[in-house]
């Protein structure tokens, strides 16, 4: 009877060359397995986006052009309108449209009110004149009549002083009494009294007669300036062009009956040429007169200044005025649409980079490419044009930035990129 195996159990010993191989294989699986794991492991990043949605772009070091674009027209720099010098009817000479040259009748206003005015002021004028000629004969004739008084009172003088020297003598020789002498005495002093006054009464009666001259010939010239007036009132319904150009708008009807200063017409003066452009009120600080500006119109690029700029904002517009430089405009027309650049500044050597959506983030961050993983940098930009921003601070020279927006990605640190 067999009581157990113990007779065929064989106690074996441990070989240390099995450790060494299984330790030597089980290195090599786990070298394998972190292999494995770095090529076929896919790169970590909080969001990921289809590449092919975004827009790239690579900073690059060169000159940095702050500028505006907009939108404006041509615009006459003179363009006059014509207005009614008086009340009456419109007799219309020209049509919209016309070629005038500067003095040329385009419009006559009757006015048969003032016409008549003109002719009672004339006749006014006439009979102020023909007074102003009486006085002057009336005038000469008191002269006349008061230098013949002076005249006479020097005669009686004289003939005062004969007798005055003939008493003298003769009382001496007791020819005559003393009552004669004293008589003659009386007749000399009443004799130098009436020449006297008479001469006073010359004098003054002179003064007179010039001073009542003086105020009708001061009547007669205001007299003669109220018709020189009315004539050139009466000229100035004769309505000319002030500019050399074309006829604009007829703002009445030939014939209609119009107030006095209204509006008759609008005269274009085609050799001068100007550009209003409407700028966005957010550039509005950066305006100054003198700014050079460009304007294309069609395939053509005119030069010219800023030579206005309007203190006030208009549908959150500022309204401006290029004067241009060319001497030759005879291809603008009025209100044609131009697209206008006003460079503000020029800056050389600065980082740039294309302008893009990303700007309405604030310009305070940007997703720099590193392989097919964009990650958020922050960084400091600075002057802004149309085209291109410069960066101050977070970037370098060749680095490549998503530009597009990045509402889509915005809270992420890393953004994977998608083939």
């Amino acid at each position: 009877m067999i009581k157990d195996t113990s007779g065929q159990d064989v106690v074996l010993e441990k070989s240390s060359v099995n450790k060494v191989k299984l330790a030597a294989g089980v290195i090599t699986v786990l070298v394998l397995i972190a292999v494995l794991s770095l090529v076929f492991a896919k790169p970590s990043a909080n969001k990921s986006v289809d590449m092919a949605r975004v827009q790239i772009a690579t900073l690059e070091t060169g000159d940095l052009v702050r500028d505006i674009i907009a939108n404006g027209r041509i615009v006459a720099a003179n363009a006059p309108q014509l207005y009614a010098p008086e009340q009456g009817f419109v007799e219309l000479t020209v049509n919209a449209g016309d070629s005038v040259e500067y003095g040329q009748v385009l419009a006559v206003v009757e006015s048969p009110e003032l016409q008549n005015k003109l002719e009672q002021e004339r006749s006014e004028q006439q009979r102020l004149e023909g007074q102003l000629a009486r006085q002057e004969l009336d005038a000469r004739r008191q002269t006349l009549q008061l230098t013949k008084q002076l005249d006479l009172a020097e005669v009686d003088l004289q003939a005062a002083e004969r007798e005055n020297r003939r008493a003298q003598k003769s009382i001496i020789n007791n020819l005559i009494s003393q009552i004669d002498l004293e008589k003659a005495v009386d007749d000399l002093a009443r004799a130098q009294l009436n020449f006297k006054h008479a001469k006073q009464e010359v004098d003054l009666a002179k003064d007179t007669l010039a001073f009542e001259l003086d105020v009708s010939r001061s009547t007669l010239s205001r007299q003669k300036l109220i018709v020189e007036e009315l004539e050139r009132k009466i000229q100035q319904l004769n309505v000319t062009a002030s500019v050399t150009g074309v006829v604009g708008n007829l703002l009445v009807q030939h014939g209609a009956l119009v107030d006095k200063n209204m509006p008759l017409m609008t005269l274009v003066d085609l050799t001068a040429y100007e550009a209003e452009v409407n700028v966005a009120e957010s550039y509005a600080s950066e305006l100054s007169i003198g700014l050079p500006v460009e304007l294309r119109i069609g395939n053509s690029i005119l030069e010219g200044t800023l030579a206005a700029v309007s203190p006030e904002i208009k549908n959150r517009e500022v309204t401006t005025r290029v004067k241009l430089h060319q001497p030759d405009l005879t291809m603008l027309r009025q209100n044609q649409q131009v697209t206008a650049r006003v460079l503000l500044d020029n800056k050389s050597n600065v980082l740039k980079v294309k302008r893009g959506s990303f700007m309405q983030s604030g310009g305070f961050i940007a997703y720099k490419l590193e392989g097919n993983i964009a990650h958020k940098v922050d960084i400091e930009v600075g002057a802004k044009s149309m085209r291109e921003v410069e960066i101050l601070t977070g970037l370098q020279a060749n680095d490549q930035i998503i530009i597009s927006n990045y509402q889509e990605f915005i809270d992420a640190d890393t953004v994977l990129l998608r083939n």
